[in-house]
């Protein structure tokens, strides 16, 4: 089944507190984006890639896709000011013919090949999957203005998201169109909210979304150990 791949990368990461967008930062001498990139254009199973960036580092994103000559990025296009829009800018260049859609964060530099092919065979059987791990602390539910603990969650039923998702391309289009307004972190939640059930593959735990600073360090320090 042909399947393209959209890297969402249009936010700031205020959180990063630097002057670039996130995926822009260095890790291990190249740009986070970078590496998800390659890990996505080294999957036979992905036809080509769609990178959305943030509108106003576009000819910064160009030059670095030139530099690292990326043959399977076939667009590179402005994001909009929500996740959900910018995804939906992606999705409106895909080829006519693309029959599956992952979709992976451009700020997780160190997703595995076997992630990848595993989210995708269960996407060709299930329609809609997302990779995601096992919640290992407990967690509670906590009022924020009287701090005061409202319940302990059953961490047995809590799953950590990551990306890759993937999705069947009609039924991600069919999401996006019925949610246009809603604001959602992730594409899952759009499918969910069209009532289609959401398999689940199990993720890795070096799969981490960088975030903060503390996230490069443990980002540099898994791929000293790959």
């Amino acid at each position: 089944m042909k399947t393209q791949a959209i890297v969402p990368m249009a936010g700031l990461g205020l959180r990063f507190k630097a002057d670039v967008p996130k995926p822009l930062i260095p890790l291990n001498g190249k740009p986070i984006f970078i590496h998800a990139l390659q890990a996505l254009a080294l999957n036979e199973a992905i036809d080509s890639i769609l990178v959305v960036g943030h509108p106003d580092f576009m000819e910064r994103y160009r030059g670095i896709l030139e530099e690292y000559k990326l043959g399977k990025v076939k667009h590179l296009v402005a994001g909009g000011a929500t996740r959900r829009e910018s995804v939906f800018n992606g999705i409106r260049l895909l080829d006519q013919d693309t029959e599956m859609v992952l979709v992976h964060d451009g700020a997780r530099p160190l997703v595995s090949q076997k992630v990848i092919n595993e989210a995708i065979t269960l996407c060709a059987l299930n329609a809609a999957v997302i990779v995601a791990t096992e919640v290992k602390p407990t967690i509670k539910k906590v009022d924020k203005d009287t701090m005061q603990v409202l319940k302990t969650l059953d961490r047995s039923q809590l799953w950590e998201v990551q990306t890759p998702q993937v999705f069947q391309k009609d039924l991600l289009v069919k999401a996006h169109a019925q949610n246009k307004e809603m604001v959602s972190t992730d594409d899952a939640f759009l499918i969910e909210q069209i009532g289609h059930p959401v398999k689940v593959v199990k993720g890795d735990c070096r799969n981490i979304k960088i975030t903060t600073q503390e996230d490069l360090i443990v980002a540099e320090a898994f791929l000293s150990s790959f």
